[in-house]
């Protein structure tokens, strides 16, 4: 259960950023803070 909800959340920030048309280091700043507080959520 633990693992489907990091699943859902990495996949989201990464489907935030291919949906972009040019990623700007403000894009990627912010999918990687989601993918630290995903990760840090999940105890991982």
């Amino acid at each position: 259960m633990a693992f489907e909800s990091l699943t859902d959340k990495l996949s989201a920030a990464f489907r935030r950023l291919k949906s972009k048309g040019k990623l700007t280091e403000g894009d990627v700043k912010a999918a990687m803070r989601e993918v630290r507080l995903a990760l840090l959520e999940a105890d991982v």
